[in-house]
């Protein structure tokens, strides 16, 4: 019997994000090559970041019959064509196969008129179906570049990270315009031992044009850009891919550019990246597209950078007026506004409370497959999360994970659970968070102790029983998300209970008034000066 590959609905949305949207904020992705991580892992990171509940999936490996087709579904739930299915598709949890191979993006948007209506295949697409049919960052590369072009590209401008056990990958894409052919794009391989990170700007400046190794890239990437008048060869200038089909703006470098210097100067203190790029200083050199970090990096180095509002920095978030009387990070949008006829913008960070999922791949060589993979996995805003380990060999998931619905409230699911957690911390944040750190760090400290453990009792079962070591690590990747989704609705009703009516509970149960911070209640006098002043006594109060 054929077997038709059909896509949830949550990809539907999330073709709406990709047609409406042409240049948004709204992903970031960070990636570490074997050489540059403290274990040997490759890792990189992706924040999904919209307004929607993800359900975390997993598709089974098969073998499909000839003549079997995925059928491509546009947002109204009709068919717009399908692909030609191959004889077998690998199992995925989430965006990690079972091979260890891992995909994320950010969108860059790039040139409006590069967008073709008549391609069949979305970005996200491409990323499932490349997971589904490749090993290895390459083969990735090559299953991408030639769906779209015998398909057609529907997406506007991306930025792909590509990871297996031994290399990290980039890889920029762009679309030909109405009614053209396939897509212009360049992928490079992340020297070993270095790092790179994109947010929603392209990346990819000059390249080499013969290092196949290392770098591969569309046939015309180039004489397309030429024709289109992006490039002109007579300037002598070397080809640049984001000068050419993404030039940056002074909205994008403020919402992007930002991003990547934060994830950098964390990485790389000594080199003292400067701000003025991504404040649209005139002349202010881009930033690389990879640098070595001063130090290794460990899973819970990574974890911590992608939890960035700028701490430290003359941008921090946390500070100021603008961060209420508690320091809190959180700006609603739209991140522009004007005033008085000025145009203005709030930073935007690494973390947001607008993230539907994120995660962290490790794609490890040294280990089998089954083993090595893990997907890290968390919900809501990267800094009030709990990422929880799924081994990529797992046949199941924790339910929490994989259920809820954006119109209505639900104790079952975990993204829920996580949103009324955060979403409660605002009103007292720099109290409550530390109570929600407490808990986050207490528990994936635990996954980061126990997984030597783990792993040395997967790696027997592995030698002897395979089925049994694929059964062992699924029933502890579902049982420790679970865990964490109870343990996240105790925190929620103990948050509600401590902080309750502006009042703080000590550590035996009595509510005190805490006030506001001297430096706010400034602030509000600046504002206010005689409203709020107590006249002596004796004194006839003034108007």
């Amino acid at each position: 019997m054929k077997q038709k590959f059909i896509f949830p609905a949550i990809l539907l949305f999330l073709i709406l994000l990709s047609v409406n949207q042409w240049a948004d904020d709204n992903c970031s992705s960070f990636l570490v090559t074997k050489g540059a991580s403290k274990d040997g892992s490759v890792m990189i990171t992706y924040t999904c970041d919209g307004e929607f509940l993800p359900h975390l999936e997993y598709i089974p490996a098969r073998d499909h019959d000839p003549g079997s087709t995925v059928e491509i579904k546009g947002r109204d739930g009709k068919i717009r064509g399908k692909v030609e299915q191959v004889p077998h598709t690998f199992a995925v949890v989430g965006l990690m196969n079972e091979h260890q191979l891992a995909i994320g993006e950010t969108t860059f948007g790039g040139r409006r008129e590069l967008r073709n209506p008549d391609g069949l295949l979305h970005y996200f697409f491409l990323m499932r179906l490349a997971l589904q049919r490749a090993k290895t960052s390459r083969e990735a590369i090559k299953v991408m570049a030639e769906l779209v072009k015998e398909y057609g590209y529907a997406s506007t401008g991306e930025s792909f990270s590509i990871a297996d056990p031994k290399e990290a990958w980039i890889m920029e894409m762009i679309g030909p315009g109405p009614g053209g052919k396939g897509a212009h794009w360049v992928a490079l391989q992340i020297p070993d031992g270095y790092i790179s990170a994109h947010a929603n700007m392209s990346r990819i400046g000059e390249f080499p044009l013969n290092d196949p190794e290392n770098c591969i890239y569309s046939a015309n990437v180039i004489s397309f850009a030429e024709e289109k008048g992006y490039y002109n060869k007579k300037s002598k200038k070397p080809f640049s891919f984001r000068y050419a089909y993404d030039p940056p703006e002074p909205s994008s470098l403020r919402t992007c550019a930002a991003r990547v210097w934060s994830m950098f100067r964390r990485s790389a203190p000594s080199q003292n990246f400067s701000p003025d790029f991504q404040r649209g200083k005139k002349g202010a050199k881009p930033y690389p597209l990879w640098i070595k970090p001063d130090q290794k990096l460990s899973l819970q180095d990574v974890m911590n950078i992608m939890r960035d509002h700028y701490e430290g920095t003359d941008f921090d978030m946390t500070k100021g007026i603008d961060a209420g009387p508690f320091g809190c990070p959180v700006r609603c949008r739209d991140l522009t506004w004007e005033v008085d006829g000025v145009e203005h913008s709030w930073e935007r960070p690494i973390s947001t409370q607008q993230t539907g999922f994120s995660f962290i791949s490790q794609s490890r060589a040294w280990l089998p497959d089954a083993v090595g993979g893990v997907y890290w996995y968390g919900v809501d805003d990267t800094y009030t999360t709990c990422y929880i380990p799924l081994y990529c060999c797992i046949q199941d998931l924790p339910k929490p994970f994989t259920v809820g619905d954006l119109q209505k409230f639900s104790w079952d699911s975990a993204w829920w659970v996580f949103n009324f957690v955060a979403n409660y911390a605002n009103l007292k944040y720099s109290y409550m968070v530390q109570d929600i750190q407490k808990i986050q760090t207490a528990l994936e400290a635990k996954f980061l102790s126990l997984q030597p453990a783990i792993e040395k009792i997967a790696l027997e079962l592995y030698k002897t029983d395979p089925k049994l070591m694929v059964q062992y690590l699924t029933n502890y990747s579902v049982s420790q998300g679970e865990q964490v989704v109870k343990r996240w609705i105790e925190l929620g009703e103990y948050l509600l209970t401590k902080y309750n009516d502006g009042y703080v509970k000590d550590d035996r149960g009595r509510p005190r008034g805490i006030g506001y911070p001297s430096e706010w209640l400034k602030e509000v006098l600046k504002s206010k000066p005689k409203q709020f002043k107590l006249p002596k006594w004796g004194e006839e109060k003034k108007s």
